[in-house]
């Protein structure tokens, strides 16, 4: 049988139907495993762990067949209780599948210390912003005598005198001890009297 007698035959059309056949059913079976392997369908929402200690984090997690994964502890953040979690990816209520990973971030214990700005001679106006930018925070102002008004002759935590490049815990609240403006120079020599009567 030639070529072109054997491809309008019966023979053939039902051997190409048969061929079509299994790959429809191979494909079917593909999808089908395919769906199962990747848990296709099956998300889950992430729980929002933030404020919660990653113990607790990975209790919720392990229920859901997720895995906390820490990558930083991040500065003191007074709006989180310490050693508690303040960010995490993905975000609260974002689909994943099983075994996803939960990357977080975990808030300090407490304030760290900083070096103490030199604020000495300083004028109020000078000194505040550069408190504020090494982290700490301004307290009362404390006047005494001095010839120039408002200019930083001390500073202060909790009522001891500190030292510029002293480690203060950061966000502590620094007093200022300022001149007041109203004393004068004055020339003591001036004011001896020659009681002798010698010229």
């Amino acid at each position: 049988m030639s070529v072109k007698n054997f491809l309008k035959s019966p023979v053939f059309f039902k051997q190409v139907a048969i061929a079509l056949g299994i790959i429809v059913v191979v494909i079917f079976v593909l999808l089908h495993w395919l769906d199962f392997f990747t848990n296709h369908g099956e998300e889950i929402p992430v729980p929002d762990l933030r404020k919660t200690t990653v113990e607790k984090a990975q209790e919720k997690l392990d229920e859901l067949d997720l895995e906390a994964v820490v990558l930083d502890t991040v500065d003191f953040n007074p709006s989180f209780p310490p050693y508690t979690i303040t960010e995490q990816d993905p975000l609260p209520r974002v689909n994943v599948k099983h075994n996803r990973k939960v990357y977080v971030k975990v808030n300090a214990g407490g304030y760290g210390t900083v070096k103490l700005p030199d604020l000495i001679q300083k004028s109020y106006r000078q000194a505040v912003p550069m408190l504020k930018t090494a982290g700490f925070e301004e307290g009362e102002k404390i006047y005494k005598p001095y010839m120039a008004k408002d200019v930083v002759l001390e500073m202060q935590v909790n009522g001891k005198t500190v030292k510029p490049g002293s480690k203060v815990l950061k966000a502590s609240k620094i007093d200022l001890v300022l001149g007041d403006g109203k004393e004068s120079f004055t020339d003591t020599d001036s004011t001896d009297v020659d009681t002798t009567g010698r010229e």
